[in-house]
């Protein structure tokens, strides 16, 4: 399992921290502002400022700013791949606008290609520091910017396509067939699900690919080609141009490593 990759920025005012799929139980003291973004979903149960825990189901694409004092536990059996950032209170009072809660918005389509950005940067063995940089400071200006707040689906609204893409993402799946399950015509759900989740369907169904493949290549000793077809890509080639676009490495390189 990979351990969670790190690097300081802006002479210490920016921490990034990509944190692994794993179970974790983790308490933030508040102790500093932070800023997340989900890269995949992620199930279990939290506590924001309070003792009262409730059960969350967040999907790739939520951006969430937390400033300091606001202490927030949370709790999942599986875990979801997440970046965190963690910055210096000078800087982000200086960047951020002043709240005393946290701020949530989800279908970032921006701040979710920054994180896969800043992600592919961080498992390469000598990142860009000044693409990270820029990667990182540009997460902080759309957390800064107005969130369209008008109408439109919440990702709530696509439990239940993402529930046959997690079960089905081995298949040749299609947008009538995923359309069919939001019930909805497919120009009408390409829309709202580009909306709402911040990518489109199938760069959904990639990225989910991608994680699987990863999974099966941190714990089993299964050979390249078998994980490709099991993880739903077309052959092993395919498999291996997604991880260099999103990784920056190739499956076998990743496998070397973790």
């Amino acid at each position: 399992m990979p351990s969670v990759l790190s690097q300081r920025l802006a002479g210490g005012k920016i921490c990034l921290q990509l944190l692994p799929r794993a179970a974790y139980s983790a308490r933030d003291p508040a102790q500093s502002q932070t800023l997340g973004v989900t890269l995949e979903r992620q199930r279990g149960v939290h506590a924001i400022d309070s003792d009262r825990r409730t059960d969350f189901d967040t999907f790739a694409g939520v951006m969430a700013y937390t400033p300091i004092g606001v202490e927030v536990f949370s709790e999942s059996a599986t875990g979801g791949e997440y970046l965190l950032m963690r910055l210096d209170e000078q800087f982000a009072s200086e960047q951020l606008p002043s709240v005393a809660h946290r701020v949530q918005s989800c279908g970032n389509r921006r701040a979710l290609t920054l994180a896969r950005e800043v992600r592919r940067q961080l498992f390469v063995t000598q990142p860009d520091v000044l693409a990270l940089e820029q990667c990182a400071v540009a997460l902080v200006g759309v957390a800064n910017s107005q969130t369209d707040t008008g109408q439109r689906a919440t990702p709530k609204a696509f439990a239940r396509v993402m529930e046959q893409i997690t079960e089905q993402f081995q298949q040749p799946l299609t947008l009538e067939q995923l359309a069919a399950s939001y019930g909805q015509n497919e120009l009408r759900f390409l829309r709202d699900f580009t909306r709402a989740i911040g990518m489109t369907p199938h760069a959904y169904l990639v990225e989910v690919r991608l994680q699987a493949a990863r999974w099966m290549i941190e714990c089993t000793d299964l050979p390249l080609a078998g994980i490709a077809f099991d993880a739903g890509f077309a052959h092993q080639s395919h498999m291996g141009s997604v991880f260099r676009k999103h990784l920056g490495m190739t499956p076998c390189q990743y496998r070397s490593r973790f």
